[in-house]
This record gives C-alpha cells, structure tokens and sequence, in this order.
C-alpha cells in the first residue's frame, strides 16, 4: 500500500493546480500559512509526505520513492500539470518530481534547501523522539518533559507534539520514527539527475538560516539552469511561518511573471 494522504482546496475546477510539500516531522497543515494564500487563484493540493501524516509507510527512504508515490497521486487526480512548493525535505522531493515529471510541473519553488548532502543536524531531535517512552507516558505533557532533555527550543517540541496521538489508550507519533531515523542519512544525501530540469525555479533562502548557501550555487545550476534565488530577511528555516506574506508575494511575483 503506497497512498498519499491529502487534501484539496479548491472553489473552481478551472483554476491551476498548486501543489504543498512540508518538510521532515511535519504534515500538509504545516504550510496553512501559505496555502491561505493561494486559495483564491488555484486549486491546492496540500499533502502528508510518505512516512508522515497519514500518508502509508514506506520500508526504506528514496526521494525516488517518494515522488513516485507522490505523482501516481497526481496522476489518479487527473492533473496534467501544476507548480509545486516544497519546503525543506518536501523541498528536496519537489526538485526530485520536477526533475523525474519535466513536462507534469510547469514552475518549481524551493524554500530553504539545496539539491546537495547535508551533515547530520537532528540528532538531538532523534534523542528527543526516542526518549519520549510512548508505552509508559499518560500525557501530552510528559512528552514535553521527555523532549526537552534533549531538545531545548519549545517552539520545535511543539512542533513536533503535534504528530503525537492517542487512539485507544496508546501513544503514537504520526511519522515513521524508526524508519527516518535508520534512514536518515539517505533523506540528508543529494538530489540527483542525469538531465536537469529546464522549468523555471524559484529558491528562497531563510536570512539566518544556512541551509542555502552560496557554495551551493554550483550544484543549483548544474540541475536547474533557469532558476534565480530571493531571500526572507529576518526569517531562519522556518521562513513561510515566520514570513508567509512576504514569502508568499515572492511566489507569486515568480509564478505569475
């Protein structure tokens, strides 16, 4: 079973179609910000990553995998081409549809990532994860406790709480915890391709965040030659949160130009 949670919004089936990717540990509610903003010109698909949300699992990470599962989604919905908006992780995944579907995505945004390998940032998230004992807690807030011994910043613990649910009596995270952190390793390694993808591409770097960097220029254009780059001053990674209308009209200055 490879289905991909997701949700439309739409008020007309003659609008463009705009597709949501959210980053690592997160779910399609984690771009509302800018999904809000985009309702009224396009239909938007907003959906859970494999391994996140109530997307089906998968047995091992592959952004091919990922985007194959997530274009037999577009392709069930009938869609023959939209733009896509991918963030982090989702942002990674969307340069990897756009270049696997060239004729399917018409325009690519990419917040805060690049197409290349990355060391090893969340090991304290994954401390956090697996000191939480899901067994034994009795609430939402001893998973607080349970996380913040490794994870000192509230806004990411709350952030990642709310993947955390009950159902019958028994504590469970929404993401594929044990998978994602076996596999880490391979969602942190580079994009790659034997063609690059001629589109137009839009990346926005956070201000603080150094997730983007200019040493990554080299590997951008080798894989997406007609792409150009803006930046969300006073924003870290979390730049559409923190930001979302000044993100939002560097969208669509890139998508309606």
């Amino acid at each position: 079973m490879d289905s991909v949670h997701y949700q439309i919004y739409s008020d007309s089936p003659d609008k463009p179609w705009i597709l949501l990717l959210h980053g690592l540990f997160g779910n399609l509610d984690n771009l509302s910000a800018l999904r809000r903003q985009f309702t009224g010109t396009f239909q938007v698909l907003s959906i859970d990553l494999p391994d996140h949300g109530k997307s089906a699992f998968t047995e091992g990470f592959s952004f091919v995998e990922y985007a194959r599962r997530i274009t037999k989604l577009i392709n069930s919905l009938q869609i023959t081409q939209l733009r896509i908006i991918g963030h982090s992780l989702g942002g990674k995944v969307a340069m990897q549809i756009a270049l696997n579907q060239r004729e399917l995505i018409s325009h690519l945004v990419v917040l805060d990532i690049a197409p290349v390998s990355y060391l090893a940032r969340h090991n304290n998230v994954f401390q956090g994860l697996d000191n939480v004992s899901l067994p034994n807690i009795t609430s939402r807030k001893e998973a607080d406790i349970a996380l913040s011994k490794y994870v000192i910043e509230s806004s990411t613990r709350q952030f990642l709480l709310k993947s955390l649910y009950n159902e019958n009596n028994h504590w469970m995270w929404r993401f594929n915890l044990d998978l994602l952190g076996k596999d880490y390793s391979k969602l942190s390694s580079a994009i790659s391709s034997t063609q690059p993808y001629l589109g137009p591409v839009l990346f926005i770097k956070g201000e603080n965040s150094d997730y983007l960097l200019l040493e990554h220029r080299a590997a951008v254009v080798q894989l997406f030659p007609n792409s150009h780059s803006r930046m969300v001053s006073g924003t870290g990674h979390w730049l559409h949160a923190e930001k979302p209308e000044e993100c939002g009209k560097l969208i669509s200055t890139f998508l309606f130009k």
